[in-house]
């Protein structure tokens, strides 16, 4: 006998996303006794309860939906902006390229509208924790409603503080920072990561990734990466597949790098270029010392 280990049928306290015409979509808890009403008519979620996910459904007036469990990305792209909000493309990469799982500790700056936070609660588990800083109350606030009414706030510490002041935790797995000039916080960061721990931003502009790669050179992170992502839709179509107008393209430069240790007396030089910590500009600047030293050596040899 196979196990079943997902109801095949929405239940009081599920989260419901009915998708209508022109894939208009709304998603709400099913509450015994309660009604969902907009534009395109009333449903009873009594008569919602019970009935069998992937079902059509018609509101009072007719209008017609589907009945949905909505996925993270419906989940985040319902989320209520008090900000710009971090799209399903970089997310998803984020928590991939950093390690984020089931049972990680994870510090944020810049909840935002909480989008990202609600990804990390998402992945975290029963079993992690998320310390997110934002230094905005109102804009906070909003956040934590959103994530209340999806059920994931008590996984979760709000924290509104500048975050130059420092991080309360030690030791966690990995840092994101969502704020303009994250190369003024590394220092913060790096105490607050355990040793190989990851570090992750996300900047709109070149300027400010070019001051965040120096900072993270200073600072002793390597295994830097700097990408964008593109998503492109094509049209479902058997008989005239082909990419849609619909795009995302650029919308932000995602920086990658963990936190190391390196004795400076002991390291290996090839090995530092190769991951980053020295760079083409550090490299000349030795080759320029060696041979000034060769030449002051020189001189000293013809003056003997």
């Amino acid at each position: 006998m196979k196990e079943e280990l997902t109801s095949n049928c929405a239940k009081a306290g599920d989260l419901v996303q009915l998708v209508g015409l022109n894939h208009k979509s709304f998603i709400f808890t099913l509450v015994e006794g309660s009604d969902f009403q907009s534009h395109r008519g009333v449903i009873q979620h009594n008569d919602l309860i019970g009935k069998p996910w992937g079902i059509q459904v018609f509101s009072h007036n007719g209008s017609p939906f589907f009945m949905l469990q909505p996925s993270l990305p419906d989940l985040l792209k319902s989320t209520k902006r008090a900000t710009q909000i971090m799209y399903p493309k970089e997310i998803g990469y984020i928590l991939m390229h950093m390690g984020i799982g089931p049972g990680n500790y994870i510090i944020e700056a810049g909840t935002g509208s909480g989008s990202f936070t609600t990804a990390l609660a998402h992945a975290i588990g029963t079993n992690g924790r998320i310390y997110s800083y934002e230094a905005r109350e109102e804009t906070q606030k909003i956040a934590m409603g959103s994530l209340a009414k999806l059920g994931l706030a008590d996984r979760i510490d709000f924290k509104t503080r500048d975050i130059s002041e420092g991080f309360d935790e030690v030791n966690v797995d990995a840092v994101f920072l969502d704020v303009p000039n994250p190369y003024d916080y590394l220092i913060q960061v790096k105490k607050a990561l355990k040793p190989g721990g990851y570090f992750g931003s996300i900047l709109p502009t070149t300027n400010q990734v070019i001051s965040l790669l120096m900072a993270l050179k200073r600072e002793e992170f390597a295994f830097i990466d700097v990408c964008d992502i593109t998503q492109r839709y094509y049209k479902p179509e058997p008989s005239r597949f082909r990419p849609t107008d619909r795009m995302i393209s650029h919308t932000g430069y995602l920086i990658f790098a963990r936190s190391v240790t390196i004795d400076h007396e002991k390291a290996d030089k090839k090995l530092l270029k190769e991951i980053g910590m020295i760079g083409l500009e550090e490299e000349r600047n030795n080759i320029d010392s060696e041979e000034n030293i060769s030449e002051l050596q020189l001189d000293e040899n013809e003056n003997e």
